[in-house]
């Protein structure tokens, strides 16, 4: 039961992967055949049932993906039920001091280290592995922290303290709309903002994590330090691909009735 993308994290490697955020297990099924490090079924701002993120769960069983999810909120209950589904590790938004970052590191933990309840469910394959689910957990969890507030970023040193959390996630929109740049992703106060997050994670042996717009500023955002960097969502990808294919049939179509007119 080895977290994947823990150990590269370990090994100073990026890690790469997308966001989910359509309701839909087939969209993850097709997102899998390509074997991002990572995806991350969004549960904060997605539609998706805790049912169908199971399925979601399900389609990218047999890869080498590691399957995770973003929890609505720093609730022990909401993180449960994500791992509980089969996730291997959990995003936390909004987290904005070290109690918060505990909270949120016990949850995701068994005892003794934390909170979480045992059962027998999907992610021990109903009970059937579970005496090795357990012994194995608390190792290979991984929990990330969210530093998408102006409180967040004043405390993120005492955040990245906390024993148990494993990445110092940026939140682009909420820490830019937090620091009064909502997406002025080019001004001064967030790109130090951004820094001092990467600097502190670094500092205290965690990884950094930032969701990129593009591709290309996931290799910036790689080569700056960097090291858990999502690079789109499925929403994106598909509104992305539809966009270039339809400009590329229109184009075509102008150059024929160019050449007709001629």
């Amino acid at each position: 039961m080895e977290n994947r993308v823990k150990r590269l994290l370990r090994e100073d490697r990026p890690a790469i992967g997308h966001w989910i955020s359509l309701p839909c297990p087939a969209v993850a099924e097709v997102m899998s055949l390509y074997e991002p490090d990572w995806l991350v079924v969004d549960t904060e701002h997605g539609p998706a049932s805790w049912e169908t993120v199971e399925d979601i769960l399900r389609a990218m069983q047999g890869t080498k993906i590691t399957p995770l999810v973003r929890v609505a909120a720093n609730d022990p209950a909401l993180i449960k039920q994500a791992l509980d589904r089969g996730a291997m590790g959990v995003l936390v938004p909004l987290v904005s001091g070290p109690e918060e970052a505990r909270s949120a590191a016990r949850a995701a933990r068994y005892p003794p280290e934390g909170i979480r309840g045992v059962a027998g469910t999907r992610a021990s394959r109903y009970g059937l592995t579970l005496p090795e689910y357990f012994a194995a957990w608390n190792r290979e969890v991984l929990v990330a922290c969210q530093i998408e507030t102006r409180q967040g970023l004043e405390e993120v040193d005492g955040i990245a303290a906390v024993d148990g959390v494993d990445i110092l996630f940026v939140g682009p929109n909420d820490l830019s709309a937090g620091l009064n740049r909502f997406r002025q992703f080019d001004a001064p106060e967030y790109e130090q903002a951004v820094d001092r997050v990467l600097r502190v994670a670094r500092r205290h042996g965690k990884a950094a994590g930032y969701l990129a717009a593009d591709p290309d500023e996931a290799v910036r955002r790689i080569e700056q330090g960097f090291r858990f960097v999502g690079v789109s969502s499925d929403a994106r990808l598909l509104a992305g691909a539809l966009a270039r294919t339809l400009e590329r049939v229109r184009s075509g179509l102008r150059e024929l009735r160019g050449e007709a007119d001629a």
